[in-house]
This record gives structure tokens, sequence and C-alpha cells, in this order.
């Protein structure tokens, strides 16, 4: 009976210390989820210790019970209402929810954003807002905790409700409801608070009940990802969970990348009672085949008449928490459900600061908490969906050395004109610029847009096009790019030298950045504080005081553009 009852997996998601453990400590508790003598334990350790009770200390009970299986993930919880089971997944900090992207850990239905209602919203809670969004989770419950602390104020609540939609309305999020509570007293969780009486909405529970379970998966294309291959008695047998729709014994297969077709034989099982002869998404299974094939892990399996894209080049949203800066030409690795393989940035389209949604079209690089709208190659060909079609296959982690770095979500298969670079050269020195594209206003599109130049690999003493329709430079000037460390120094319409930029002193010349936009420099000091002031910060305040657009630029007008990088300015 149990087995027929509904299951929907939320993800609680907040700052550090505004509650959230509290939050589910309390969930558990009241739901009587607990295993038995839970509550009486963790009370006795928090006597002899001298320290308070706090229902937090109840998550490490519970996982510690739940270590003694084999199977159970321990970052996931459950719990039951009377109308469905809940698996609730605790997401200690963003990077731990990404890493559990890859997993299946991260693919919730719903989510439980918590703010404290003392100290509101912070740029974590909004980071966690915009994590939410590029998951592609749409059901929210935005849970203000700690109302004790406040005085249960129905007007501070009102700020940070207020506050907090506006912010989510713009990454398209509508959360279903916004619950005052006080996770530790119990209030407004499983039942009404009187001391919150002046709010007449839904219980977190009750709220949690509203949430609908997503149906159609397994209505969807087959996405079957290879995780591996055992070699049992005469059998190969391919194992792996089933993503997205449903495999039958007797169905026609395609293996991606490799293109090869066959049938399944039989769907496998450890005991002969437990045989089925369909299975559908979600389940973990091992299948056989009617044909050998060399298998391997990464492999994607689906019907024939309906395959996942396979490219090395496609366009992402990146939500990068890496050490150091995400930056066009380093090696990376993608991780996409079972693949894993070697990756580049190639282009960068443009950059959003995740905590305001401020956006730097002109960036080169993605720095800690920003989220990138990029161009990904990787080194072989991949499968995937866009995210818009398979969130499961649609979603990736990247891996910046040994850590998990950054997530993201395919939008589409990018085309390889996008990602023409333009280089000057000299030695072992190579800088990529764009200060010689063309920029439109577009009348038809009415938008402006960038149209590209032809690839061209400038070597010492070629010349160099210093005037274009919508720029001008003089036959004498610098290109200074502190992202690649490098300026290139032309002469006479010709490139002379390109050297590293601690070996660079200012002369009286015209002075541009890689995308040809004038640098506002008069003397050696100027440099000085430019090269500074960059290393401590890349943002609106820097360009807004060192570069400028229309010094040598301009936009000029056209009725069509026929190769265009969008989202390029």
């Amino acid at each position: 009976m149990g087995n027929t009852r509904e299951q929907l997996r939320i993800v609680a998601v907040g700052h550090v210390d505004h509650g959230k453990s509290t939050v589910i400590g309390r969930l558990l508790y009241d739901t009587k989820s607990l295993p038995e003598g839970a509550i009486e334990k963790v009370k006795r350790i928090a006597k002899e210790t001298g320290k308070p009770f706090e229902y937090a200390y109840l998550l490490d009970a519970f996982e510690e019970e739940q270590k003694q299986g084999i199977t159970i993930d321990t970052t996931s919880l459950q719990f039951h209402t009377d109308k469905r089971d809940y698996v609730i997944i605790d997401a200690p900090g963003h990077i731990e929810f990404l890493k559990n992207m890859i997993t299946g850990a991260a693919s919730a239905e719903a989510a439980l954003l918590i703010i404290d209602a003392k100290e509101g919203i912070q740029e974590q809670s909004k980071r966690h807002g915009y994590i939410l969004s590029l998951l592609g989770i749409k059901q929210v419950c935005v849970v203000v905790n700690k109302m004790d602390l406040i005085d249960y104020s129905q007007e501070k609540f009102n700020v940070i409700k207020d506050e907090m939609n506006a912010f989510l309305k713009k990454l398209n999020v509508h959360p279903m409801s916004y619950i005052p509570i006080s996770a530790f007293y119990g209030e407004n969780l499983t039942s009404k608070s009187e001391k919150l009486s002046w709010y007449k909405g839904e219980t977190v529970l009750e709220a949690l009940d509203l949430f609908t379970q997503e149906e159609g998966l397994d209505a969807k294309p087959l996405r079957f990802p290879i995780q591996d291959v055992y070699k049992f008695d005469n059998r190969r047998i391919i194992a792996g969970r089933i993503e997205a729709g449903t495999l039958k014994v007797g169905d026609e297969i395609l293996i991606s990348p490799s293109n090869r077709t066959t049938k399944v034989k039989s769907i496998e099982a450890f005991v002969e009672k437990d045989r089925v002869s369909t299975v559908s998404a979600g389940m973990s299974v091992g299948i056989t085949f009617e044909d050998e094939f060399f298998n391997k892990r990464g492999e994607i399996i689906s019907h024939i008449d309906n395959a996942p894209v396979i490219a090395d080049l496609f366009t992402t949203n990146i939500f990068w928490m890496g050490k150091n800066s995400l930056v066009k030409g380093r090696k990376y690795k993608i991780k996409l459900v079972t693949q894993e393989v070697e990756c580049e940035i190639v282009a960068f389209n443009k950059v959003i600061d995740a905590s305001t949604i401020g956006t730097y079209e002109d960036a080169t690089e993605a720095k800690t908490n920003d989220v990138a709208e990029v161009t990904i190659r990787t080194k072989e060909k991949i499968c995937f969906d866009k995210f818009a079609d398979n969130q499961n296959t649609g979603r990736f982690v990247i891996v910046d050395g040994y850590d998990v770095s950054g997530g993201g979500i395919i939008s589409g298969v990018a085309e390889s004109t996008s990602v023409i670079e333009t280089t000057f050269s000299k030695d072992k020195f190579k800088l990529t610029i764009n200060c010689f594209d063309e920029y439109y206003f577009d009348i038809k599109a009415l938008a402006i847009k960038k149209e590209l130049i032809k690839a061209t690999q400038y070597k010492i003493g070629d010349n160099v096009p210093f005037l274009g329709s919508s720029y001008e430079y003089t036959k004498d000037f610098d290109i200074i790019a502190l992202n690649a460390g490098l300026v290139s120094k032309i002469r006479n319409g010709k490139l002379i030298d390109v050297i590293p930029v601690e070996n660079y002193s200012y002369e009286l010349i015209v002075i541009i950045n890689e995308k040809g936009f004038g640098i506002k420099l008069t003397s050696q000091n100027d440099f000085v504080s430019y090269k500074n002031e960059y290393k401590k910060v890349m943002n609106e305040k820097f360009a807004n005081k060192w570069l400028e657009f229309t010094k040598y630029r301009t936009i000029r007008f056209s009725d069509s553009v026929d190769e265009t990088l969008e989202y390029s300015i």
C-alpha cells in the first residue's frame, strides 16, 4: 500500500543561520517521522553538554540512523502527511546543491526558501533564488523564519515579502505563498499560531500539500544514460537510471553518440518474482541487448525516432562559484548525467550578478557568484537536450581541477560562426581581440547587434584594419587587455609587438581595450591605477570610470545585419 502513495521531492535552501535545519528538524518531529527515541537522545546529549536543545540537532540523529542502511542518501530526509510522502533535500550550501545536481539529488519538484525575519534578505538568499530559477523549479514557498525575534511584526514581514517578490519576479519565479513562522516554537509549521493571527494563509505543511507533482516525465522521450556495464555469467548488463520516458522488452533503441541500434532483450532482476517487462523514469535498472556492443559509461540510450542532441558546441547559462574566475581558453571538465568530458569556454555572451541581476555584456570573465551566458566547446561530442525540453539531460556541473565550481543549463546548440576569433600573435603570446567588429542598429529588428568580421590571425608586421564602418582608430595605438595580461602595439597601421602587460609603460598615444573601448589614461600613474583597480574588481563603477565606448566607436544604422552574435555589446 505504501508503494502506491504519491511522493514529492522538495529542496530546502536558505542563507546560513537562517534556521533551515531547525525548520527541517521541526517538520520531522511534528510529523512523527523521527526514529524511535531520537528526541530523548538529543535532549539528553544537550543536557549533558550544557547546550540548549535545538531541533536542528535532530537532523544529526536522523542521518546517523540512516547511515545504518547502504542505499540511503543522507542528504534526503523523509516525512509524510495524510496526502502524500515527502523527500526533503537538505542543501547545506549552494556548492553542495550544485554537486548534487548531477546525481539527481537536486532534481526537486518544489522548494522551501527560508529567510531570517530579523536579518532579512541576504545576498545568499537571492543567489539561492537564482539557482532555483536556473534549475527550473517554479513551485516555491518562501518561509520567513524567527518571527519571534521581531515580535511577530506583520509590517516587517510585509517588507521582506515585497522585496523578495520583486526580486523573484525578475527571474520568472512566482512563490505560491509567503509564510511567517517560528520554527523553534513550531508556530505556523504544522499548526496555526495565535501570535500570528494576522496571517490568514496556510501553514507550511498545508502549503506543501498544495504543491503538485510533475506529470509527464514518463511520457517524455526515452533518456537512459549508461552508468556502468557489468559482465555477469554470459550476460553484459547495461546499468543506469532512466531519466525520462518508458522502456520495455523488445523496444528498438539507439545508442548515442556511437549511433548504434539494437533491441532490448531483457530487463534484469535480482530475483525472478521482481522481473518486469516495462520500466520508466526514475527507476534504476539493468538491461541486456540482443546484439553485443562495446558499451561504455556516458552513452545515452533512446528510441530511434526521438534521439538526444549530439554536439560539441552549445550555449549555456552557468552559475559560477569557483575560487578562480571562469575564463576563456582554460580547460575544465563538464559532467552531464553520466558523461564527463573536457571543455573550454569559447565565448562570453553576458555576465549577470546573481544578487543584483545587474548585467555586464562586455564581460571577459565570470567571478564567484556570477551567472554567465557562455558558449562551451567540448573535446568530443556529447549527448544532451535543451533544458526547456528535459531538465535532467539539460543541466550539468563544471569541475575546475578537483572542485565542482559551477552548474548550469543548456539553452541550445551554437553556430560555429559565433565563436570566430581574431588574434594578434607573437611567439608564445596570443591575444584574442574584438576591436574590429562592427556595431549596428538593426532597423528591422529594433536592436543593437554586432557584425562579426572574418577571423584573421595577425602576426608581427601585418597591416591591421584601423578604420572601419563603425570605428576609427589612429594609425598608432595600443591595445591593453588586462584579462589576458597582454598589450599589442600598432604603429603606422601595422602590428609591431605583443608583450606582457607588466612590461608595458604608458606612452602618449591612443589606448583601447580588446573590445575597442577607449581607455581614459593620461599618465603612467593612471595606467598603474587602472591595473590595480582591475585586480580588485571589474564592475560597473570600474567600467564607467575608465572605459569609453564612443571614444573611437559609433553605432551605424542598417536594414539587416547578416552575421551577428546576440548579447555581444
